[in-house]
């Protein structure tokens, strides 16, 4: 019997943290609001952008702000500001030749999920690419 695996893109495939927290840091200064060091927004990776930025801002307004400031310059570059953790190729590449269907499941939109993995080469493993939509549809690891 085949069986179908999900994995799911940041933290599992890829390390997200330059590009989600460079993006993050780009949006805030953007809006004239202190921007945390990298290592102190780490928390940010995960949950819904929508969600952190109203935490780190406390307005639901200025996080939407915020949040379309990050796609800004995540669209460009966070996108490609990130790397395949090391043997993810061979999980894959071994999971594939047992049989297995491979499909990636994230929070993140699809639109740039499906980039990334263009981007690192692993499309080739997947069958198809599942995510959010930027509308923030899906978005919720807890849904």
């Amino acid at each position: 019997m085949t069986q179908t695996l999900c994995f799911d893109l940041d933290g599992t495939l890829t390390d997200p943290k330059p590009g989600i927290t460079n993006c993050i840091r780009y949006a805030l200064e953007r809006l004239d609001c202190p921007a945390p060091a990298a290592d102190d927004l780490t928390w940010c990776i995960g949950p819904s952008l929508l969600g952190s930025f109203e935490t780190l801002l406390g307005d639901h307004h200025l996080a939407t702000r915020a949040l379309a400031l990050y796609r800004e310059r995540f669209g460009d570059i966070g996108l490609f500001e990130n790397a395949v953790y090391p043997g993810i190729a061979d999980v894959l590449a071994a999971s594939q030749a047992a049989g297995h269907r491979l499909l990636v499941a994230t929070s993140k939109p699809t639109v740039y999920a499906t980039r990334i993995i263009d981007h690192f080469g692993l499309s080739a493993y997947f069958e198809a690419v599942c995510g959010s939509e930027l509308d923030g549809t899906r978005a919720d690891h807890r849904v």
